[in-house]
């Protein structure tokens, strides 16, 4: 078991667009295991490699028993949405309410870069969608509706981990205080602004 320390908001790595896997190897597929591995143990619903300091397009995830992962995802969303909590390891102990697509179809690789198509819908496809935003160095806070970000912003500056209090690679109360927002790519149904 290869668990890795989770970066926390603040870290730049979370905010960098990751690069694609170009060499599917034996390398790829310890990072796999590692991301499984930490995801499983934090406990968490999925995990991108940028929030263990790895910028490539990898993510793993863990939902209603479905323990997997993909490579390069490409993303096709429903128009029909969902209302929901959410919450990110690279932001511990915080949820608020964010909306995303009902259903995913996801396109990507697996680990030994066979091609992978998953679809899914609810828990499954907000964790897709939530996992992809990180490789491109979104957090789940920029697709907020500006007054539950303000909410979310002025809850992490608050939060112990965020002050020092639980470790960790990448927060501080400065770096959450200066973190910036940035505008996601993908849908955001209306909500960031």
């Amino acid at each position: 078991m290869a668990i890795q320390q989770i970066r926390l908001f603040g870290d730049p790595v979370l905010r960098t667009k990751a690069d694609p896997v170009v060499d599917f190897d034996k390398e790829l597929r310890r990072l796999v295991k590692d991301l499984t591995d930490t995801m499983l143990d934090a406990p968490g619903a999925g995990l991108a490699a940028p929030q263990i300091g790895v910028s490539l397009r990898v993510f793993t995830y863990n939902v209603d028993g479905e323990v997997g992962h993909l490579i390069n995802p490409q993303l096709d969303l429903s128009e029909e949405i969902q209302d929901g909590d959410e919450g990110c390891l690279s932001i511990p102990d915080l949820a608020f309410p964010c909306t995303r697509a009902l259903s995913t179809v996801a396109h990507g690789f697996n680990e030994y870069g066979d091609p992978v198509v998953i679809e899914g819908s609810e828990k499954l496809a907000r964790c897709f969608q939530h996992e992809t935003d990180h490789l491109d160095g979104i957090l789940f806070v920029d697709r907020l509706d500006r007054e539950t970000r303000k909410a979310a912003l002025r809850a992490i500056r608050q939060a112990d981990w965020a002050n020092g209090g639980r470790g960790g690679s990448g927060a501080n109360s400065e770096a959450a205080a200066a973190a910036q927002i940035k505008v996601s790519p993908h849908p955001t149904f209306g909500q960031a602004r």
